[in-house]
């Protein structure tokens, strides 16, 4: 498969020896990943492009810190789950795969991203819905790249902050230019970021240049006082969605388990909500979540909330 690099061109297939299988497969999924046999299928990328001086090892074990979280409820799977209002999977044969986690290395940010994105076009070829539980916010930007024959693509980054540095410690592919980089990609036609507030890398030219691309900024404040449809009402009728899930986005009494904690966050039900009118209205055609650190979880409940929330998105691609 030929994979563009930002520039650069390789070919490049992943193997089976690229994953490290899952110790605990998400909600009881299948680890048959071969084509054909998944309706979506769920992998770990812990890490992406890193900067100069920061450590990005925090969210090596994020994915099965989530799994771990999931273990205890893949039992009842087939119990009724008031989120979705019937089974989690429904009646339909709806099959979910976990493929494990992709044997990303800490500063290998090129063969990060061309192991992230090659997975990713390869999950789309078979017809399956891609779900990755990624490392830092660097990781969506070959995930989304790789959706480029879902296209036309909405975006709906759930965020407490808009990614829109063109660089930053002279890295242009790092978790500050995420929503940046997405704006250059032809396939996206349209960014819807909810969440946002407080302070983040974000100075007014970035701003500014979000506002002038048409992405649309729906403030938590927003959504706490209109609801989710603050966000809804720009998502147009069919179109095909990606949501991309920082736990930032998250109120940090409910989700301390990120690097930059933030008060006046999103709710649970605000989330799957959100979530639940996305899959109502559009088509979802991939989810990753993002940004969890499990060293910053002292007593599980966060990786279990974040756990559950992807949860809800599997639930809604059964429907």
């Amino acid at each position: 498969m030929l994979v563009r690099v930002f520039g650069r061109s390789e070919v490049r297939q992943v193997k089976t020896s690229d994953f490290q299988p899952a110790k605990i497969p998400f909600m009881g999924a299948s680890r048959d990943i071969s084509p054909g046999h998944a309706d979506a299928v769920l992998f770990g990328a812990p890490h992406g492009t890193p900067y100069e001086g920061i450590n990005n090892e925090v969210h090596a074990g994020t994915a099965d810190a989530l799994r771990a979280a999931m273990e205890e409820d893949a039992a009842w799977s087939e119990h009724w789950d008031f989120d979705l209002d019937g089974p989690l999977l429904g009646d339909g044969g709806f099959t979910l795969a976990d493929a494990g986690d992709l044997k990303t290395s800490s500063q290998d940010g090129s063969g990060n991203r061309a192991l992230i994105e090659t997975a990713t076009a390869e999950i789309v070829t078979t017809g399956a819905v891609p779900i990755m539980l990624g490392g830092d916010d660097s990781t969506p930007i070959p995930f989304i790249k790789a959706l480029a024959p879902a296209g036309p693509l909405t975006i709906i980054q759930v965020d407490a902050h808009i990614d829109w540095r063109d660089e930053r410690r002279g890295e242009p592919l790092g978790y500050s230019s995420t929503m940046r980089r997405a704006s250059e990609m032809a396939h996206v036609e349209r960014i819807i970021q909810v969440g946002i507030r407080g302070l983040g890398s974000a100075r007014r030219e970035e701003v500014e240049i979000a506002r002038n691309w048409g992405a649309e900024i729906v403030t938590a404040r927003a959504v706490h006082e209109q609801g989710v449809a603050a966000a809804l009402r720009h998502v147009p009728d069919g179109a095909n969605c990606m949501i991309t899930f920082d736990c930032d986005a998250l109120d940090s009494s409910i989700m301390p388990a990120v690097m930059a904690p933030t008060p006046g966050g999103l709710t649970y039900t605000q989330s799957i909500d959100l979530i639940a009118g996305v899959a109502a209205r559009a088509r979802l055609v991939a989810f990753d979540m993002i940004e969890f650190v499990p060293e910053r979880d002292a007593g599980g409940t966060a990786a279990f909330t974040a756990a559950r929330i992807v949860t809800n998105v599997i639930g809604h691609l059964a429907r």
